[in-house]
């Protein structure tokens, strides 16, 4: 099974899901498109590590919902074992600010300040959700609390640092 399987199982083993669903919560740490994610669960379904039921909806298509399964349960706690691989980082701006010389200084300021804008709407948008979560009930597993805020390290990093990029490049103007 590859990673995005096991991310799928990861979701199921808290609560039953739609692919659907499962497609739109597993965006925020795994980007993947319906057309993987069906094909994938019908596969999973296939070894035994899912299984669906189908429930009727009036005013939309039948939809199915996944489960988890005792052998899907095993392999995720076998997966959990397992060192994670190294993490990948693709950043466009990366390569942009490498490439930088190559340009006009101004356009790279102006992406700068619109990472900076992100980076606040996002830090915005997630602390907005972390207060959110701590008011649930039940409240959110251990595993959510911590990936919210590990979220919330990155954005506030990758804010800091373009503040200070866009900080440097002023210097020398």
């Amino acid at each position: 099974m590859n990673t995005l399987a096991y991310g799928l199982l990861s979701f199921l083993s808290y609560s039953p899901d739609s692919g659907y669903d499962l497609m739109l919560k597993i965006q925020s740490c795994w980007p993947a498109k319906h057309s993987q994610i069906y094909p994938l669960l019908s596969q999973m379904e296939n070894d035994g590590y899912v299984r669906h039921v189908l429930v009727t909806q009036t005013d939309k298509p039948d939809k199915k919902v996944y489960s988890i399964t005792d052998t899907g349960r095993d392999a995720l706690r076998a997966w959990l074992s397992v060192p994670a691989n190294e993490p990948v980082t693709r950043d466009e701006l990366t390569l942009k600010i490498f490439a930088m010389d190559q340009g006009n200084p101004a356009d790279i300021k102006r992406q700068l300040e619109l990472r900076v804008n992100y980076c606040r709407d996002r830090l915005h948008w997630l602390d907005r959700k972390i207060e959110i979560y701590s008011t649930k009930e039940p409240a959110p597993s251990r595993g959510m609390r911590l990936l919210m805020q590990r979220g919330r390290f990155s954005i506030q990093s990758d804010l800091s640092w373009a503040e200070w990029a866009l900080e440097q490049l002023q210097d020398e103007s």
